[in-house]
């Protein structure tokens, strides 16, 4: 069961290139000066958790912890990385129940200054890995310059990636057939049964198929992944958190400070979820989002005597219509023996927008596609899928699900849904299949988990002052969803004029300068400040 949008960190094709630039143009890495340090754990928790949050950790090799094409190439490319897995309970409120093991990766600190702690890295998702994403920016110049004071960690949250037991829900063939399948674009009655039975099919599949079954599935949400990262910090050996987290990796953030307040040292929030906006709003605004992206797409395509979307800008959703609607009706043969859909295109489409480095390759694939050929949009689509080169997939679609149904209580009117849907297609009409609108109830509405979690505003008395960052053109997180999250904890905003999603550690100076002040001194960037491109 898939969802046409995801809050997602871009680290696909920010991360790719930060590798290049790191292996070729960043500075040489300097030998450590001093041994990689491995503080005692803190054993700060309450005394029914004891076992945990002092735990002593063993790292070792990296070998096996990741599950991606790039997460592997990160790491064959990354240098001194070490990792382990931490225990933490299953269930909170049974601490003598099940454990599950959560993949921890870091980079131990090798600068001349003095070592401050761990800052702890979540790219968001929900669903990412943050032990690849950590890999991944250890290549960046700025993760570079705040390595000299920080272990740089990431983690896998409970469910995801290396972390074990991993949510399963479909085969990597049954991933392919959903893929294929148009059907969700059917609004007949007929159609929204159909869609339906794949949802409830979907939502079986998971609690039969991801070992413990519905406990895990209802133990896996936010709620659970901060305290998760209490016990990680204390293991670690740090009194308090310091923290980067981007797009879903903010409400994991806001959801500890909430938790956790006092034991927040710094926290940097990239791509902000707004904490008060429910489900069905986060959608709609997402579809803004993407909609203002494709504009802007559209008008940097017109220029070029190669757009695929002709030469006037007003007219280019028509013309992008016209390309991807036959799909629906006549998929496109690829050498692999696999079809592009419709689903797939405007998928292809989607995780193009989230950088603007990735609209050349949209053009080109959108051009292929009017010449009958569909290989460089089954490309962008499986970056945004997470399908790797022999055809498995990683943990973060069905996480992606699996982690939205628990956050959030489900929309189960189809009254509801249908508006939801009349909604999104008209602030994102790029997206509009031309076929009749009928909401249709997705996966969470047929969970066999209860939700642990709703829209609030978080309560984050005694938080210290905390960063969050927020780009104008941002499609999938919204800019004023930073402004709102801000406000919401009492933090300071930092604005980055652009057209991407998230932007710390992908060589913007301005943006990056002010994130390692932050961090390592705790300096908030001036109010008002506002970053630009070049």
């Amino acid at each position: 069961m898939r969802s046409r949008i995801r809050a997602a960190a871009s680290i696909v094709a920010a991360l790719t290139a930060m590798s290049l630039v790191a292996c070729t143009d960043g500075e040489p890495e300097r030998p450590p000066t001093q041994p990689p340090q491995t503080p005692k754990p803190l054993a700060d928790g309450p005394s029914e958790l004891a076992e945990f949050y002092g735990q002593r950790v063993r790292w070792g090799s990296c070998d096996g912890y990741a599950s991606s094409d790039l997460g592997e190439q990160a790491m064959r490319v990354a240098s001194n990385l070490q990792c382990t897995r931490l225990k933490v309970p299953l269930d909170y409120e049974d601490p003598d129940g099940p454990t599950v093991q959560i993949a921890v990766l870091r980079k131990p600190a090798q600068g001349p200054g003095k070592r401050i702690g761990s800052l702890f890295i979540n790219p968001g998702g929900p669903g990412a890995s943050g032990v690849e994403a950590a890999a991944a920016l250890t290549l960046s110049p700025t993760m570079t310059k705040l390595a000299t004071r920080f272990d740089i960690v990431g983690f896998d949250p409970r469910g995801i990636g290396a972390s074990r037991p991993q949510v399963t829900c479909y085969t990597p063939e049954e991933r392919d057939a959903d893929r294929a399948d148009d059907g969700e674009v059917d609004g007949s009655k007929s159609g929204v049964a159909a869609a339906e039975r794949e949802s409830r099919d979907f939502a079986r599949k998971c609690a039969q198929r991801t070992e413990h079954g519905a406990e895990f599935l209802e133990n896996l949400g936010s709620r659970d992944v901060a305290r998760d990262m209490d016990v990680m910090r204390s293991a670690l050996g740090d009194e308090k958190l310091t923290y980067l987290g981007y797009s879903y990796g903010t409400r994991i953030g806001y959801t500890y400070a909430e938790a956790f307040p006092d034991k927040v040292r710094a926290m940097v929030l990239d791509g902000a979820l707004d904490p008060e906006q429910d489900a069905v709003e986060s959608l709609v605004e997402q579809g803004v989002g993407f909609g203002k992206a494709f504009t802007e797409f559209a008008r940097w395509c017109v220029k070029r005597p190669d757009c695929a979307l002709g030469r006037s800008a007003p007219l280019a959703v028509r013309a992008y219509q016209d390309l991807v609607r036959p799909l629906i009706e006549r998929k496109i043969d690829l050498e692999d023996g696999r079809k592009l859909s419709y689903e797939d295109a405007t998928t292809a489409t989607v995780q193009a927008l989230y950088s603007q480095s990735m609209w050349e390759e949209l053009n080109a694939g959108l051009n292929d596609l009017e010449r009958g050929r569909g290989e460089r949009l089954m490309a962008l689509a499986d970056q945004y899928m997470e399908r790797n080169s022999d055809g498995t997939y990683s943990s973060t679609q069905d996480m992606l699900v699996a982690v939205r149904c628990v956050d959030d209580p489900p929309v189960t009117s189809r009254a509801e849904l249908t508006e939801a849907q009349r909604r999104f297609v008209k602030v994102a009409p790029f997206l509009d299949p031309g076929t009749p609108i009928a909401g249709f109830r997705d996966a969470c509405a047929f969970w066999p988990a209860k939700s642990t979690g709703e829209p609030h505003l978080p309560d984050v008395k005694g938080l210290p002052p905390v960063l969050v960052i927020s780009t104008t053109g941002d499609p999938a997180t919204p800019y004023q969803a930073g402004v709102q999250l801000a406000k919401a904890l009492n933090g300071r905003l930092l604005t980055y004029e652009g057209n991407q999603h998230t932007v710390f550690g992908q060589g913007v100076r301005c943006v990056d300068d002010a994130g390692v002040a932050y961090l390592i001194n705790r300096a908030l960037p001036d109010e008002g400040t506002r970053c630009k491109s070049g």
